[in-house]
């Protein structure tokens, strides 16, 4: 009998990866704190229904990409896709809607898409992102990209800002007809996906990632040549913003996004440095998302970064602190060895060994484990009631009475 092995497009986060992941989700949530977020937890099972009107039935996620199913008690769910609809329906069902509040989130956790497994898309994939409610104000929209720019320049990841504007339902509707009107020229040479676009949501077709279509498209009317005055005043103003904290941005105006459900501001942060899939980071405006699920009007900004995509940019800065092993040499000093190891847990990182060693065991075990002060009791330190400390690091040694040793 085959051992059993994990579902293609779905991957153990251990070792290296594991020490990358929580370095990256302990130090993005400081600096989301920092900006005023808390943290917000979303149930991984949601209603169909919710993902069907947000996300819109006419994308990809919707159609092809999916983990639905009906459940024990015939109710139509699926893991979600994507972090914002859950966020969105939290804030309407606790009623957030309804006192004007504002309210900032930051998440993170797994997300499911059934599609082709490839480098940095994977079937179940992490996501670490943030939502702010109730703030119309562009500045709120530069309050966002900034926070993104400050925790990739924490890991010291190298990007580039993309940034587009999509209007609003005031200049949208004509941008859409003038968009079809070209389209409909051009539709017998554009793949599947962009024919079927065109009848239900033909924005989506500017997103389309097949070389042919984009060389098609270029041609296509921008959506910054035909924004309203309101949203062409917030885009210059945004522009800015960034330009004054010197934030530089490139203007794409085939820049969509992948959900239906964004307005004005879309933006995102692109590398060349993780292959084709060069999205690590993206987000923007969705005013009209939390009415859409029955709250009532309330504007909204988000973003969303995938952490697989950039494990292997984090520049990984180790912690300067002590990591301690504990161990004894003899069987009777293991009680002791493993008492002092708990005090030392309230405050700093410790490992304990559970069986008697000899020296150079401890210290080999220790180096492996990471520990970077060995504190060992044998027979002598037993009967002295002493223990015996050595920095790995500078290789000193000194033996000190047991009750004296609070960390180095």
């Amino acid at each position: 009998m085959s051992n059993i092995q994990s579902l293609r497009g779905m991957k153990d986060i251990i070792d290296d990866d594991s020490k990358l992941f929580t370095y990256f989700v302990e130090n993005a949530s400081k600096i989301a704190k920092n900006y005023g977020f808390s943290f917000i937890s979303t149930p991984m099972l949601e209603e169909t229904a919710l993902f069907k009107r947000s996300v819109g039935e006419s994308s990809d996620i919707v159609n092809k990409e999916m983990y639905q199913f009906i459940d024990k008690g015939e109710n139509d769910v699926c893991l979600r896709p994507e972090g914002t609809a859950g966020v969105v329906r939290c804030f309407i069902q606790n009623k957030f809607d309804k006192t004007g509040a504002t309210k900032r989130w930051f998440y993170t956790g797994s997300m499911f898409r059934y599609e082709r497994p490839q480098k940095g898309r994977l079937r179940q994939f992490h996501q670490f992102g943030a939502e702010s409610f109730g703030q119309s104000s562009v500045y709120e929209d530069a309050n966002i990209i900034i926070m993104i720019k400050d925790i990739f320049d924490f890991f010291g990841i190298k990007y580039k800002l993309l940034l587009n504007s999509l209007g609003c339902l005031e200049c949208m509707p004509t941008y859409k007809q003038n968009l079809v009107s070209k389209l409909v020229n051009i539709q017998e040479d554009l793949c599947g996906d962009c024919k079927r676009r065109i009848e239900t949501n033909p924005i989506r077709v500017l997103d389309c990632k097949i070389e042919s279509c984009k060389e098609l498209l270029t041609d296509m009317p921008k959506i910054t040549h035909n924004l309203c005055q309101e949203c062409n005043k917030d885009f210059d103003i945004l522009k800015d913003i960034l330009t004054k904290n010197n934030i530089s941005f490139e203007i794409d105006s085939n820049l969509v996004r992948g959900l239906d459900y964004y307005n004005k501001t879309a933006f995102e942060f692109v590398s060349s440095e993780i292959g084709s899939q060069s999205a690590m980071a993206g987000g923007g405006r969705y005013d009209k998302l939390v009415e859409f699920l029955g709250g009532k009007s309330t504007p909204a900004v988000g973003f969303a970064i995938g952490i697989e995509r950039i494990l292997e940019l984090i520049k990984y800065q180790p912690q300067d602190e002590n990591i301690y092993y504990f161990g004894s040499m003899t069987p009777d000093g293991i009680e002791r060895i493993f008492a002092k190891a708990v005090e030392f847990r309230k405050s700093n990182k410790a490992f304990v060994e559970y069986s008697s060693k000899s020296f150079i065991k401890h210290l080999n075990i220790a180096e492996k484990q990471g520990a970077n002060i060995v504190a060992l009791i044998g027979e002598d330190e037993l009967k002295n009631d002493t223990i015996f400390i050595k920095d790995l690091r500078t290789k000193e040694e000194k033996t000190i009475p047991l009750n004296n040793f609070k960390g180095l």
